[in-house]
């Protein structure tokens, strides 16, 4: 949660105000409800503007654009420590404003710290944990007059998980600072920049310096010092070419990303099945996936529905058993359990999912750690033994699309190569055309239903088999940017308690695959004899379909492909509702794209 960016230039900027903003601009999918932005004139002056409300709202209001300067930055922020307000929105003064800061993430001892500065003397401004970090951050360089050494000290101070960036004003240099939250480093010509995340970065510099946990770096327009926290070592590390173009970053004439990202995955697929046919490493990740004693799927959100349609890859293709779990379950019911001959693979979009952090930090040492990510150069792709990349390029809308549909392949990549079956692996590459040829067939059917005068405000969404996590995954998209309650569900256990909620005209989803009839036509006339509405998703089907009240359809493929088809209709489904009910599908209120708090 909330996105935090600060750059250096070589002279006074008159468009530093505009160059803030618009990063702020980039960083609005990670989630936020305030904004604000500061900048340092070369004679040493300050400014900061913020307030409660979205960037375009805030920025008119307030005047973003007008400021100048040579350094700045820019902060969204999602609320944990203090209510929503202008006086808890970042960036943050120290108790003489001659230091500005910014961060993102948690410090959990807040309160304490508060009280103990208060105590001491400090003027402190709001309830917020980011004003913390700079007045810890001011106390010692108070003390020292060496902010290197002040970062040092304070970070023994601050306990939590946060990324932050600091400067002063009398001098030419800015600081940040990576414990837990993401933070990429960006090397312009005549710039240094950090952020949260690339999107915010790659339009200015594609030149990148990762940064791992526990580092910190002092940079200048011209030049930045990666030291670790902890000793004050410094650390050699080169910026790398991020091949990602800017117009990933932008919606390509799309009214929203999400339909944007939905109408990428064919490209994306194939690109993903185009780095699997080289990379000299998956041979060694499958051995080990081989060799393992338990495999354990972990992931958060849509991560954990991929993770879980995998389960049943691992099981169906190879024989194998995987088991899912999400992270946030898995350390109190497994974590004492593993071994070093159990494997974890994490699954992530970006790398930097707190839940999916916490597990990594637990059993990091104690067995062989996997990962699958989108974002290079992210915590969990850093510290883990191999990683697959997603290939999917930047995501920007909250709700996953694309990335969920590259991990639904790269599980099944993992399951065919295990299996002793040459038809998985060569039908592996229809999975381009299978997607592109759902986006045709569904738009329209999608569109009728939505039409339709079935009320959706409450549902369930049923999936047997394979098609379990496609149903979650349906329901959530749906919870995600249409708000309307729906529970995605095993349909076996419907009838265990929630075939109570059926009456007449109330909508149940059957998420399905014709090689599936014999069970789910039974599970339909559950609801259908019940007067409620049983709507199918299936390929052509007229056993299924004759016993449905309505259906969309989606290509013949064998049942293995399903999930991979399945899925598109339901995510056109979740916008085009979104849109409908005159909701932000990229921006789902509450939420955000990397969940970086407990």
């Amino acid at each position: 949660m909330c996105g935090v960016f600060g750059i250096v230039y070589k002279e006074q900027r008159e468009d530093l105000g505009e160059i803030l903003t618009d990063a702020a601009y980039r960083l609005v999918y990670r989630g936020y409800d305030s904004v604000g932005v500061s900048a340092v004139t070369k004679d040493g002056k300050t400014e900061i503007r913020k307030d409660v409300g979205i960037v375009d709202e805030v920025e008119k209001r307030l005047n973003f654009k007008e400021l100048k300067g040579f350094k700045g930055i820019a902060q969204l922020r999602w609320a944990t420590f203090g209510v929503p307000s202008q006086k808890n929105a970042q960036p943050h003064y120290d108790c003489d404003k001659d230091m500005v800061g910014a961060h993102n993430g948690n410090i959990v001892n807040t309160v304490q710290l508060r009280k103990m500065f208060l105590e001491e003397g400090h003027t402190i401004r709001s309830e917020n944990d980011g004003e913390i970090v700079v007045h810890a951050i001011e106390k010692f360089y108070d003390q020292l007059k060496d902010m290197n050494k002040a970062i040092q000290k304070a970070s023994e101070l601050l306990k939590g998980d946060f990324a932050c960036v600091i400067t002063r004003a009398d001098d030419d240099k800015m600081y940040c600072v990576k414990r837990g939250s993401s933070l990429y480093l960006g090397v312009g010509r005549d710039f240094v920049c950090t952020s949260s995340d690339l999107p915010s970065i790659i339009p200015l510099t594609r030149r990148i310096v990762p940064l791992k946990d526990g580092e910190y770096v002092e940079f200048t327009w011209n030049s930045f010092s990666i030291r670790s926290i902890e000793t004050g070592e410094l650390i050699e590390r080169e910026p790398q070419i991020v091949d990602i173009s800017s117009e990933a970053t932008s919606k390509s004439g799309y009214d929203h990303y999400m339909l944007k990202e939905i109408y990428e995955q064919p490209e994306r697929v194939s690109a993903l099945l185009e780095f699997l046919k080289f990379d000299m490493d998956l041979a060694r990740y499958v051995n080990i996936l081989v060799k393992a004693r338990h495999i354990f799927l972990v992931g958060a959100g849509s991560s954990y529905h991929a993770a879980l349609v995998g389960s049943y890859f691992f099981n169906k293709l190879a024989n194998r058993i995987a088991i899912p779990c999400e992270a946030g379950r898995f350390i109190e019911n497994y974590a004492n359990s593993v071994k070093q001959d159990d494997v974890v693979i994490l699954v992530s979009q970006s790398g930097e999912t707190k839940d999916v952090i916490n597990v990594l930090n637990n059993i990091e040492g104690r067995t062989t750690i996997l990962s699958i990510v989108n974002v290079m150069g992210s915590t969990v792709m850093m510290r883990s033994l191999l990683n697959i990349p997603l290939c999917c390029e930047i995501e920007i809308s909250v709700p996953a699309t694309k990335t969920f549909m590259n991990q639904l392949a790269t599980f099944y990549y993992l399951a065919a190569k295990m299996s002793f079956e040459d038809q998985f692996l060569k039908d592996l590459k229809t999975l381009p055309d299978l997607v592109r040829k759902t986006l045709q067939m569904s738009e329209a059917q999608v569109q009728d239903m939505i039409n339709s005068q079935i009320d959706f405000v409450n549902s369930y969404m049923l999936g047997y088999g394979l098609m379990h996590g496609v149903a979650l995954e349906g329901a959530l998209k749906i919870k995600e940017v249409v708000y309307n309650h729906f529970e995605g569900l095993f349909s076996s256990e419907f009838k265990h308690g929630p075939l109570s909620s059926v009456c007449e005209n109330y909508p149940v989803f059957f998420i399905t695959h014709s090689s599936q009839a014999n069970i789910i036509i039974s599970h339909i006339n559950e609801v259908t004899c019940r007067k409620g509405l049983a709507i199918v998703l299936s390929d052509e089907s007229e056993e299924i379909f004759s016993n449905a009240t309505k259906s969309i359809e989606y290509p013949k493929c064998p049942w293995y492909l399903s999930p991979f088809a399945a899925t598109v209709p339901l995510q056109l489904f979740a916008y085009h509702l979104s849109v409908k009910s005159g909701k932000n599908p990229d921006l789902p209120r509450n939420l955000s794209k990397t969940v970086t708090v407990d």
